[in-house]
């Protein structure tokens, strides 16, 4: 339901990500998933082209970037700057809020890569007390 949707009753309603139909899952979703944390986390050092944009997030496929890009866009995380040149130049950059959604993720993001040491550890010996590899 988009805002225009809602009823002036509804609007000052509080959003709720553990509501099913709550319209912040999806931006959750779009932020939290894979290629939209990395996405907006590359982003935060600057504006990009969609090829610096791939090479930077490492393993995303041309679709799945444009896919998400798209979905930031929408979201209203993520600038798109369409370049009238030849060849066209499209440059993507982080809005305001984009920016500060960015910066948690990316506090986050260097918790997890702080903390790899104690994960891989856990991983062991999870693994041998399992009999896994």
């Amino acid at each position: 339901m988009t805002t225009t949707e809602r009823g002036p009753e509804e609007q000052d309603l509080a959003f709720s990500v553990f509501a099913k139909a709550c319209p912040s899952r999806r931006t959750l979703e779009h932020v939290t998933g894979r290629w939209g944390g990395l996405t907006l986390g590359a982003l935060y050092e600057g504006s990009l082209r969609f090829n610096e944009l791939r090479r930077r997030v490492d393993g995303v496929s041309e679709k799945m970037l444009s896919q998400t890009l798209h979905a930031l866009e929408r979201d209203g995380l993520v600038h798109r700057e369409a370049q009238p040149t030849n060849p066209p130049r499209v440059d993507y950059e982080l809005t305001p809020l984009g920016r500060e959604v960015a910066e948690r993720l990316l506090s986050l993001i260097h918790c997890v890569e702080d903390s790899m040491d104690t994960v891989l550890r856990a991983r062991e010996r999870y693994d041998e007390t399992r009999g896994a590899r």
